[in-house]
């Protein structure tokens, strides 16, 4: 039987926010399905959420992981921990699923495992969540249409929270061996990390220790461990992740990106400090990187995003 993408070519990106209740642990939800265009390879770059990919189709192949101890594959579900290096994801030309933007919350609440743990890891679905990473998938699979997959995302992560830990809630259940339990971050640790959020990554460890009144060593310490990044990595990485995705959103509009206006509306002391930092974190300069991302910018998402 012949392949129904093939000479069809197919480029779906679908962005929805979950359900109220678990919009503290998950900010978005991306479905995506390309078929019949040219193979690709994306960098997975950097971003204050935590990454839940669960695929449609052909599996999730990971050419490069932001640990360069780990070596390549590919993953029906994947879930990944906060990073400051890019990952390297490839396709033959099709590739389809729904991709989870996880709060450190939320890490906590669906997962059962503090983001700590998952700081610059890739691990299969299966490996966290257990059984229910396939029957997500499952049940993902058996869905006809976006709104019908978002429908049963809200369904299952609703079930796996648990309707929701307020914070000083009680433990739950573990769903790997050695993992934490299913409560609420540490008000100091929350609160140091909305701040980073609202100022865009533009308080420093001794301001934030300042207004939780910690000691600067203490606060790097708990930070880490709850998050998976230090305070001063995580605000590079937000103000990061909001300066690439204005550059991202400006290439989608036909603009042409001024750098060195980037720079400064953002935080950095120049052009050059950009450009650093975007070596640094993407692994590439910022022109290359919108070159690679191009075709993303046509493909009819509302800002462009691309798995992982």
């Amino acid at each position: 039987m012949a392949d129904p993408d093939i000479g069809r070519p197919t480029a779906e990106f679908v962005r929805r926010r979950p359900a109220p209740p678990l919009r503290g642990f998950v900010a978005d939800y991306i479905g995506y399905r390309e078929a019949g265009v040219p193979p690709a390879r994306h960098r997975g770059l950097p971003s204050p959420y935590l990454t839940l990919i669960v695929t449609l189709d052909d599996p999730l192949v990971v050419d490069a992981h932001p640990d360069p101890l780990a070596t390549p594959g590919t993953y029906d579900t994947l879930v990944g921990g906060l990073h400051t290096t890019p990952a390297l994801i490839s396709h033959d030309g099709r590739q389809s699923g729904v991709q989870l933007a996880l709060t450190p919350l939320g890490a906590k609440a669906l997962l059962g495992v503090p983001a700590g743990e998952l700081s610059g890891a890739d691990l299969d679905g299966t490996d966290v969540l257990g059984g229910a990473a396939n029957e997500l998938r499952e049940r993902l699979l058996e869905a006809t249409g976006w709104p019908e997959r978002f429908a049963v995302l809200d369904t299952m992560l609703t079930r796996l929270s648990g309707s929701a830990p307020e914070p000083g809630a009680g433990p739950g259940r573990g769903r790997r061996p050695g993992s934490g339990t299913k409560t609420a971050l540490p008000a100091e640790v929350a609160w140091a990390w909305r701040r980073l959020l609202e100022t865009g990554g533009g308080l420093g460890v001794s301001d934030l220790a300042r207004e939780i009144g910690w000691s600067t060593r203490y606060l790097r310490r708990r930070f880490q461990e709850e998050i998976g990044l230090g305070p001063k990595e995580a605000a590079r990485v937000v103000r990061f992740d909001r300066a690439r995705r204005t550059l991202q959103r400006q290439a989608a509009a036909g603009s042409s990106p001024t750098l060195a206006t980037l720079a400064a509306s953002f935080g950095y002391y120049d052009q050059a400090h950009l450009a650093r930092e975007f070596g640094a974190l993407a692994g590439c300069s910022p022109s290359r990187w919108l070159d690679e991302e191009s075709q993303s910018f046509t493909a009819g998402s509302p800002t462009a995003d691309r798995p992982t």
